[in-house]
């Protein structure tokens, strides 16, 4: 196994079923990125290379300030390496045009953030059916009701979102991020706002997603807790994937 991923004790699994023979889903070849503050330049990531297959659930752990979130950035392709290369189901995300970044990301990710970014001038169906506008896609009320539903928020389709407790809020946002059938899921500290059993039942809400649906989910946390849902574990320090407790 590679240094610095280690095989959840509670879930045994690996970064790719053993059966798989396609390529990863996600792969990092030696990605680096380099941001610039007050004139000097800051590593935020160290020549990472990881493979992550279809269907995982992987949590991404370490303390404030690591790379977590670089990390998830780079997934996404809402930024992109400094050094090496981040492909997505196949495709260099640095290779892509403006058009064809935005059709990666409205097709192949979904976002969870740790304070929701809902709109709260909305409804909950109409924040979930956001992504299929913005993509002209049809059926989008149905897809977004059918969605609501599978987060088990289906009585409350028509509230409006300041209305909702965190918890369902951050329903909502799963939902959203579900809504075009993305095959890759990226959640920034999930539970981070949430107390401990409302953050529990957004885990194993997460986590029978990923069971059911085959996406795949790529999360930071900082919490072992947190981490615990997860099939694999992978720790980072000062930018780098490290062996061992961080």
């Amino acid at each position: 196994m590679e240094p610095g991923i280690e095989p959840n004790t509670r879930f045994g699994a690996l970064l790719q079923n053993p059966s798989e023979t396609a390529a990863p889903l996600l792969w990092f070849d030696h990605a680096g990125k380099d941001y610039t503050n007050a004139g000097e330049r800051v590593r935020a990531l160290d020549d990472v290379s990881l493979e992550i297959g279809s269907g995982r659930f992987v949590a991404v752990m370490g303390r404030s300030g690591c790379g977590k979130s670089t990390l998830l950035h780079l997934a996404g392709a809402l930024d992109f390496p400094t050094t090496g290369i981040v492909r997505l189901d196949g495709v260099a995300t640095d290779q892509l045009t403006e058009a064809g970044l935005t059709k990666l990301r409205r097709e192949k990710t979904g976002f969870v953030f740790q304070s929701f970014q809902l709109l709260n001038t909305l409804s909950v169906v109409e924040n979930v059916e956001v992504p299929l506008l913005l993509a002209g896609e049809g059926k989008a009320r149905a897809r977004a009701l059918e969605r609501i539903s599978d987060v088990g928020l289906a009585g409350l389709a028509h509230r409006m979102v300041h209305q909702l407790s965190g918890g369902q809020m951050q329903r909502v946002a799963i939902a959203r991020a579900l809504v075009h059938s993305p095959r890759l899921i990226l959640a920034d500290e999930p539970t981070g706002n949430l107390d401990t059993a409302t953050g529990n039942a957004i885990l194993e809400l997460l986590q029978r997603i990923c069971a059911e649906q085959q996406v795949t989910i790529l999360m930071a946390t900082h919490s072992e807790e947190a981490s615990a849902i997860a099939d694999t574990i992978v720790r980072m320090r000062d930018g780098r994937i490290v062996e061992g407790p961080v």
